[in-house]
């Protein structure tokens, strides 16, 4: 069994986030970045390494400690590969690349390994996928899915730790516009066009 794999099977074991950061999350960002890998000269053992430890650590997002998740994962990513084969250049890239992925620590990842990190989890955060993530965080929050006076924001401050709806607009929405690969651009654009078409329908809806 190689070490991917090992890991693999430890972080499916220690892994107790919430649907939203699941191990369901850890698989799918595994499969972005082989996507985007496959357009990029880039060490896939390392970014891989990366993605199956990038939500080791998760607070909910109620949480204050929320927005140093990715700090606590990369800590932690680091004690666990230091009983792996990786050298200590490679433990370093891995490390870096997860404590940059964040969207609330607004870095761009300083290495290719981070940057196709950030794009792969970044695009689970939009499309079909993105709206049942965010709904899943929404009710988990005991949130109310959107603001009845003005559901899409048109006059009021956004307030996506209130409505669920707001989250579009306060990150989603603007996802598009952050990713640093052209594959990650490319998928990116088709999968926002899955939350407009969305939102559209909502405001049909209601």
């Amino acid at each position: 069994m190689n070490e991917l794999k090992k890991l693999e099977i430890k972080v499916q074991k220690q892994i107790q986030n919430d649907p939203a950061h699941d191990f369901g999350h850890i698989m799918r960002v595994c499969k972005n970045v082989r996507k985007i890998a496959k357009h990029e000269n880039v060490n896939l053992r390392l970014v891989l390494t990366a993605a199956l430890l990038h939500d080791i650590v998760s607070f909910p997002k109620s949480d204050k400690r929320s927005k140093i998740s990715s700090l606590k994962s990369a800590q932690k990513a680091k004690r666990i590969l230091e009983k792996y084969n990786y050298t200590e250049n490679e433990i370093m890239i891995i490390v870096d690349a997860i404590a940059d992925h964040s969207f609330s620590r607004n870095k761009t990842a300083k290495t290719i390994e981070g940057k196709i990190l950030q794009d792969a989890d970044r695009l689970d955060a939009i499309g079909a996928i993105g709206i049942a993530r965010t709904f899943s965080v929404g009710g988990a929050e005991n949130r109310p899915i959107y603001n009845v006076t003005d559901p899409f924001c048109h006059i009021r401050t956004l307030d996506d730790k209130r409505w669920t709806v707001d989250h579009f607009y306060r990150k989603l929405l603007i996802l598009e516009k952050k990713m640093n690969t052209k594959f990650a651009k490319k998928e990116a654009k088709r999968r926002t066009k899955i939350l407009k078409e969305f939102l559209i329908e909502l405001r049909r809806e209601i």
